[in-house]
């Protein structure tokens, strides 16, 4: 590799290779080297994300064929929130469910999380295994999470990415018995059903016109499907962290990332305006941050309101090294 462009010259200067796996199910707590039984364990998971799962085993055999011989290490979104206790991840549906089926939550974005929760406990020079803050990753896919020592203990994505938050497409919580209303009334199948919720619902639904939170804020003022679009985006936010601050008990810090968490200084101040009562005291000048590590609560706010933006790829290069380096 040229040290002075980073442009690698053969297969010879890769030592290694990161692959981001999106369910990992119960099986995996933590990054793991690629062998023939995660892969069964992978294709097993596919039932649960049909989505991802197929296309990363897609991804992960052409990377062994290109590279033959080179370690494979797997990164999981869903193996940061393995820490969640059972109560947070068990549903209220017959238990066979989950003793049989592993229907729970899983949680997703899970590499996001665990860099901005180390990141965030840099800046603010608190301990890891002591620091507890409310981590929102906000972009086309949106998730939070509740960090308490450092470990997380809820989040708001299922057993699939669809639950939680409303996002670019996605509709986030819903009342099921809206799924047993379309197909009754609207005389839809669970295939287009699917599609709605996933793909044709969230802030593009709702607004009619974009998936983009840019393109919503800009017509906005005259736009009143897109004002309604960014204000349902923001409650939910806020709801959240109402209630993750109630899990949590106390908190250091509410950290915003993501496209959306880095740079939108709109939806960072709707969600947060008022909060003071709890503790929660927005800065508007620091608030207009962008893209960049930034504390933009005010001194005296006693939870501390960070921009953190987020780096997966590094997460993924940094447990690729760790586990090759254990072989």
């Amino acid at each position: 590799m040229d040290p002075s462009s980073g442009v690698i010259q053969s297969p010879d200067d890769i030592d290694a290779i990161g692959h981001r796996v999106v369910h990992g199910g119960e099986s995996f707590v933590a990054s793991t080297l690629i062998d023939d039984r995660v892969i069964a364990t992978l294709e097993e998971y596919s039932a649960l994300a049909p989505l991802h799962n197929p296309p990363n085993l897609v991804g992960i055999r052409s990377a062994a064929k290109a590279f033959p011989g080179k370690p494979h290490v797997a990164v999981f979104d869903t193996a940061f929130h393995q820490t969640m206790p059972r109560h947070s991840f068990v549903y209220a549906m017959p238990y066979e469910l989950y003793d049989k089926g592993r229907i729970r939550r899983y949680g997703f974005h899970g590499t996001s999380h665990r860099f901005v929760t180390l990141r965030a406990a840099e800046l603010l020079g608190v301990p890891l295994g002591k620091i507890r803050a409310v981590t929102c990753h906000l972009g086309n896919g949106c998730s939070m999470a509740a960090i308490a020592d450092g470990r997380s203990v809820d989040t708001t994505m299922g057993l699939t990415p669809l639950e939680g938050l409303v996002m670019g497409t996605r509709s986030g919580d819903i009342d099921p018995a809206i799924i047993f209303h379309l197909a009754r009334n609207e005389g839809m199948s669970l295939a287009a059903i699917d599609a709605l919720l996933n793909k044709k619902s969230g802030l593009l639904g709702l607004s009619g016109v974009s998936n983009d939170l840019r393109t919503l804020l800009e017509v906005a003022p005259h736009n009143p499907r897109a004002r309604l679009a960014i204000d349902v985006f923001c409650y939910r936010i806020r709801k959240y962290i109402g209630a993750y601050l109630a899990v949590l008990g106390r908190a250091d810090a509410i950290v915003f990332t993501g496209g959306i968490g880095e740079n939108a200084v709109a939806v960072r101040r709707q969600v947060l305006e008022g909060m003071e009562t709890l503790g929660i005291e927005l800065d508007p000048a620091a608030n207009e941050a962008r893209g960049c590590d930034a504390v933009i609560s005010k001194p005296a706010s006693r939870i501390r309101v960070l921009v953190v933006p987020t780096n997966e790829e590094l997460m993924i290069a940094r447990d690729t090294l760790a586990v090759t380096r254990e072989r």
